[in-house]
């Protein structure tokens, strides 16, 4: 049997796929017939359950992903290719402290939540109230968040931890909380951003060479879908491409010692000179 409470998906012959709470005398409607949440929890996960139009829909226990996908939006979110990155760059886990800002719908914070585990914490902001109220429904309704904390609060006046392990900003103007970071992390912490558009790369980019910052990497991942069939195996016709792209970064204090030792090619003396000519100006005005 499936316990009450449990987080399900439903799987119909034409591969539609709904998400629910199994919630005792729940009865769920849809163009394919209804279906009570009674008759579901008296199977098990991969047993086929049939509509009151006769259908038959197949019950699976609900993943990560599925979880990811399923919460209530009022915002973009944070989509599960970009969400394994970041998780795994962060190296969120177990007895790891992890500070997000931007919390948005949630779905980042769900994962965090979900990765950290009972030894773990995650503390998030956001700015709007209304968005906090929505990610702690969002985990609540998940069964996670036991180990998150939500702040409502514009993280350009500080950050509500210190010494954490990680951090991430989803923000539209992250370069402006840069001068927070300090105060919020401990030294070596890595540090991920989230931006759509390339000048709101090449602004964080400019705030990051100022500041406390290194080991800088730009990426973009796109996910390209393949038609599963084996005598004519091919890409499928669309795929999941641009959604935005993740800055990493390493909070260090420089230090010109271990960077003399680097022997510069042509193009790193031009990127380094082009550095130095942008400090002198910043100086000057």
């Amino acid at each position: 049997m499936i316990p009450y409470n449990s987080i399900i998906v439903y799987v119909t012959p034409k591969k539609k796929r709904y998400i629910k709470k199994l919630t005792p005398g729940d009865v769920w409607h849809t163009n394919d017939g209804a279906l009570a949440a009674d008759a579901v929890a008296a199977l098990e996960y991969g047993a086929i359950a049939r509509t009151s139009l006769g259908m038959p829909v197949r019950v699976e226990e609900a993943t990560l992903y599925d979880l990811l996908m399923g919460i209530k939006r009022k915002t973009q979110i944070i989509y599960p290719k970009d969400i394994a990155q970041i998780c795994l760059r962060l190296g969120a886990g177990p007895d790891r402290t992890i500070v997000e800002a931007g919390c948005g719908s949630g779905s980042l914070t769900l994962a965090l939540s979900w990765f950290c585990g009972p030894t773990g914490k995650v503390v998030s902001h956001d700015s709007r109230e209304e968005f906090t109220r929505l990610a702690r429904r969002n985990l609540d309704w998940a069964g996670l968040g036991a180990n998150v904390v939500i702040h409502n609060r514009d993280v350009s006046a500080g950050f509500e931890a210190a010494g954490a392990d990680a951090l991430f900003l989803d923000m539209r103007e992250p370069w402006l909380c840069l001068g927070q970071i300090p105060q919020a992390v401990r030294p070596g912490a890595t540090l991920g951003f989230l931006l759509p558009t390339t000048p709101q790369v090449s602004a964080l980019l400019d705030g990051l060479e100022t500041g406390p910052f290194g080991e800088v990497e730009v990426c973009e991942i796109l996910l390209r879908p393949w038609k599963p069939l084996a005598d004519r195996l091919r890409p499928a016709d669309r795929m999941t491409s641009h959604t935005g792209f993740l800055v990493f970064c390493r909070y260090q204090k420089k230090c010109p010692e271990f960077d003399s030792w680097l022997a510069p090619g042509t193009r790193e003396r031009k990127q380094l000179a082009a550095a130095l000519e942008k400090q002198a100006a910043r100086s000057a005005g």
